[in-house]
């Protein structure tokens, strides 16, 4: 499904029969100008699809905007300016901001996570732990904010979680079969809750290593027992006041789900004047 499907169906959804309060309230041929405006500094992301949405709405609107999306910007900056009849505008309104604050909130929590890391090799990724159908998105907004993309689906990478680990049989038994099935150009990655699974893990030559829910000193103890045999990624619970402690072990990857599952949206307002 394209990003214009899903943005019809989002503006079905909101508008249905018709936008009952502006038809009632705002002259047809009125025309004048909405300033986006934030509330609070922020990395810009969903400028393209804040644009997109008013566009399906009124082609004549015009959308003009000086930054771009993985731009940081200031509080009260004007960040997009949208002309043309006010029926339209105030029609989208809603769905565009409800996606670009939503967008922003993912880029400016990611940018915070990156620069707790700043210095350090380690490099911050998402997850799966995404609004179903806007994952890309999300993705991309985690791209703006300096961040990396895990996996985008189950199609594309091979993680191995608790859960194939006890239906295979163990994390040995996981791997095997894994390698026996997989391409030989996919990573095999395999999660581990415990430093005996981890020395398991390093045994069957798994190409990377995720400690889930482990303490800073078991990371530390877990990047010595693999001394260098493995990638090794951290998840679980990872906040932004611990993400350094964190990267500091030595590890190479620290995914962290809130990036799209807990990021608060931009408090962003749309300011129209006629």
């Amino acid at each position: 499904m394209t990003v214009d499907e899903r943005l019809r169906l989002a503006l079905q959804e909101d508008v249905g029969s018709g936008d009952v309060t502006t038809s009632a309230t705002v002259p047809e041929d009125r025309v004048g100008q909405a300033r986006a405006v934030l509330r609070e500094p922020c990395v810009l992301s969903g400028l393209e699809v804040f644009e997109r949405v008013f566009n399906l709405v009124d082609r004549a609107l015009e959308i003009q905007s000086p930054y771009r999306d993985g731009n940081q910007a200031d509080a009260q900056a004007v960040v997009a300016v949208v002309r043309g009849r006010l029926a339209s505008i105030l029609t989208g309104e809603r769905t565009a901001l409800n996606l670009l604050q939503r967008l922003c909130g993912i880029a400016t929590l990611t940018h915070r996570l990156v620069q707790a890391v700043a210095g350090t090799p380690c490099r911050i990724l998402d997850t799966r732990k995404t609004t179903p159908l806007w994952r890309d998105l999300e993705k991309k907004a985690v791209h703006h904010g300096g961040g990396k993309n895990h996996r985008f689906g189950l199609f594309d990478g091979i993680l191995i979680k608790d859960n194939h680990v006890a239906a295979a049989g163990g994390v040995r038994a996981a791997i095997q079969r894994a390698r026996q099935a997989a391409p030989h150009t996919l990573r095999v990655e395999v999660e581990v809750d415990s430093l005996e699974q981890l020395q398991e893990a390093l045994d069957a030559r798994a190409d990377v290593i995720m400690l889930d829910n482990f303490s800073v000193d078991q990371v530390r103890r877990g990047v010595e027992l693999a001394a260098g045999r493995a990638l090794l990624e951290v998840s679980g619970g990872v906040t932004l006041e611990t993400v350094r402690a964190y990267a500091e072990t030595g590890v190479d990857f620290i995914s962290v789900g809130a990036l799209t599952h807990s990021a608060p949206a931009i408090d962003i307002s749309l300011e129209v004047s006629a």
